[in-house]
């Protein structure tokens, strides 16, 4: 790889917006589970073990076995606009012999499920990546079940972080209120339920 090239990857990794694949070997450092651990975001989710959940922006799978491993009975759905980012993500939970997985590759601006097919969505450190949020938030509505969770962790640090108060006056516009605020200020989860329509 060309100097130009790895530059740019590091760039890309450290700055704002999508995180490059190539670089997904740093999402599984020694050490993050100390800022936030994929048990914590695991604990934050209210999951029935038959949940169906989307993950939205899975990176390497950091949080994805353990959340997968919530719900023996259910299916965790990998949704992130790189292949080559489910296919790590898939590689991991198959290494950690869980089945009870699908991925999709899509952006998020249109989900490619039907209406109402979701008990929860999650995603970690992704929201602040995310360019056309209107459309988004509107999506994750759409394909939430009725008393189903919108869950959105971030924690610095991210170069992307959004603070709790941007992300909760986000979600409470498109109809979903905030029910719960974990964690602290430099790394935290709301969580946002979406009401009867």
């Amino acid at each position: 790889m060309k100097l130009a090239e790895q530059l740019s990857l590091w760039s890309r990794a450290i700055g704002r917006g999508v995180f490059p694949h190539q670089m997904a070997w740093m999402l599984d450092l020694p050490g993050r589970g100390a800022i936030m651990s994929a048990k914590t975001v695991a604990d934050r989710l209210p999951l029935k073990p038959n949940a169906r959940v989307l993950e939205v922006g899975p990176g390497s799978g950091y949080y994805s076995v353990r959340v997968a491993q919530r719900i023996p009975d259910g299916e965790l759905t990998l949704l992130d606009i790189q292949q080559a980012m489910l296919d790590k993500s898939a590689d991991k939970l198959r290494a950690a012999g869980l089945s009870n997985f699908a991925t999709q590759q899509s952006d998020g601006q249109s989900l490619p499920f039907e209406d109402q097919t979701f008990d929860a969505i999650f995603l970690v450190t992704v929201f602040g990546e995310i360019d056309a949020r209107d459309a988004f938030l509107d999506e994750a509505v759409r394909v939430l079940k009725t008393d189903g969770v919108l869950s959105i962790t971030e924690h610095h640090p991210d170069p992307d972080f959004e603070p709790a108060d941007t992300v909760e006056a986000c979600v409470a516009a498109h109809g979903l209120t905030p029910v719960q605020r974990l964690g602290w200020r430099w790394a935290y989860t709301v969580n946002a339920v979406k009401g009867a329509e």
